[in-house]
């Protein structure tokens, strides 16, 4: 999968508005300045139009599907309106279900309910938690980390040709990695998958907010995604494609929705006629407001022009890689090579610098978000930072004090609603960081570094 930036000029297209954008924060050196949210690939902020939208619809909240008031009628057209919209984003096809869930690991989580008996689930060691942990029902084989696209290709043909017995089978692949940024060659794995008799879900939710994701083109079975990386609030997601197994599945959730009609038995028991639509997997009363602010995410970002912020975010992501580049202390991690394709989804290491340590400096002295420790990818990131496998060290839980090594990384990431004048502190606060040192003290506190109350550097 390849980032389409053809002739485009980013200048063209301006950041969207997000929520946030004039939030101020203070500095420990003193006054207050814009906060600089660099920590889209955990949540993305959301878009000032999502917000109106959901505002908008506030008034008129109602149950859906089993209402006879106005009000529900008009939630209930909403909430199926909104998964017609999420569908064409996804490209999906016409037999394709869209499944309204709270994430990608729920997403995830629910298809592993569904697989069928003995199948048997691949998945490189470089995933997410949400997509490397669901399987714990299924038999798991996992694939080590490969340093190329085509490497990636042929690990995973291997292992499909040489599986025993021979029955179903489910690959389960990110399309952007969250610790890298770089993109997997999706279609070349779903051609491997479907040659060898698998399937392949696509965990989207770094790919979905910074590159058009189309599941027809891309013949993938499933794609999850969360609604909170798409710039929508909390709460929702999504897992879309083929329909076979999730109705041949029992219920995620039992409970009201996902039935069509429950009698007693004469011998005191229950008979359930299960829904065999998305319903079957959305029992209870779903999250309108969620559902509605994914699909009006997917709008904005559509009527936006996708590949305009594809190139833009590609010029922000040269930027920073080249501004990085020019700090000999800095590590940026890849798994690919410096010239893989990737969204904006950075990591690295500094030098000298325990990452903890770095990352609240970033914070505290120049109001900047970014993101440091393991990013739920514990596996991936201790191989690219060439530490033993069994060494300790927590998601945003660093153990050592500051100035000692740690095993974690730094990552800056950002997208649709980035200003310019964020990437330009960054990247001037990395410089002066490594240059000067910090200009405060800091602790280790519950785990994680902390500015020191009063108590200044001295430099």
């Amino acid at each position: 999968m390849s980032v389409p930036t053809a002739a485009l000029d980013p200048s063209v297209c301006a950041p969207l508005p997000v929520l946030g954008r004039d939030v101020t924060v203070p500095l420990v050196t003193g006054g207050e300045v814009a906060y600089a949210a660099l920590d889209y690939a955990a949540s993305a902020p959301a878009l000032q139009r999502v917000w109106d939208d959901v505002a908008a619809y506030a008034p008129y909240y109602g149950s859906v599907h089993r209402g006879a008031g106005y009000l529900s009628q008009l939630s209930t057209d909403l909430f199926e309106g909104s998964r017609r919209t999420v569908a064409e984003f996804l490209g999906c096809r016409a037999d394709d279900q869209v499944v309204f869930t709270r994430s990608t690991t729920d997403s995830l989580n629910l298809l592993a309910a569904a697989l069928p008996a003995d199948c048997q689930v691949f998945v490189y060691e470089t995933e997410h938690h949400a997509s490397l942990l669901p399987w714990r029902d299924a038999r798991v084989t996992y694939l080590n980390a490969p340093r190329t696209p085509a490497q990636a290709v042929e690990t995973l043909e291997r292992a499909l040709a040489d599986r025993d017995p021979y029955g179903p089978a489910l690959v389960c692949v990110t399309g952007a990695s969250n610790v890298t940024g770089e993109l997997w060659p999706v279609k070349e794995l779903a051609a491997a998958a479907h040659a060898h008799g698998a399937r392949i879900v696509l965990d989207a939710a770094q790919l979905a907010p910074h590159h058009p994701v189309d599941i027809a083109e891309l013949d993938a079975d499933w794609v999850a995604f969360s609604g909170h990386k798409l710039y929508a609030p909390f709460g929702s997601g999504v897992l879309a494609g083929r329909a076979d197994w999730l109705q041949a599945a029992e219920p995620y959730l039992a409970g009201g929705g996902a039935s069509r009609k429950v009698a007693r038995r004469a011998d005191g028991g229950v008979d359930v006629d299960w829904h065999t639509t998305a319903a079957r997997h959305e029992a209870g009363s779903p999250n309108v407001i969620g559902v509605h602010a994914i699909a009006s995410a997917c709008k904005a970002l559509t009527e936006a022009g996708f590949d305009h912020l594809v190139a833009r975010e590609q010029e922000l992501v040269a930027r920073v890689r080249q501004g990085l580049a020019e700090v000999p202390e800095v590590r940026v991690l890849s798994l690919f090579g410096d010239d893989a394709p990737r969204v904006g989804v950075i990591s690295f290491v500094v030098r000298g610098w325990n990452s903890s340590h770095f990352a609240a400096a970033l914070s505290a002295e120049y109001g900047i978000g970014v993101r440091d420790g393991l990013f739920c990818a514990h596996p991936l990131v201790r191989t690219l930072l060439g530490s033993d496998p069994q060494d300790p060290g927590e998601c945003g839980a660093p153990e050592a004090e500051p100035g000692e090594r740690s095993l974690n990384a730094i990552r800056v990431s950002f997208g649709a609603g980035t200003p310019d004048e964020h990437i330009d502190r960054f990247l001037r606060a990395v410089s002066e960081l490594v240059r000067d040192g910090a200009r405060w003290n800091y602790r280790t506190e519950d785990g994680r570094c902390v500015p020191d109350r009063g108590e200044a550097a001295q430099l």
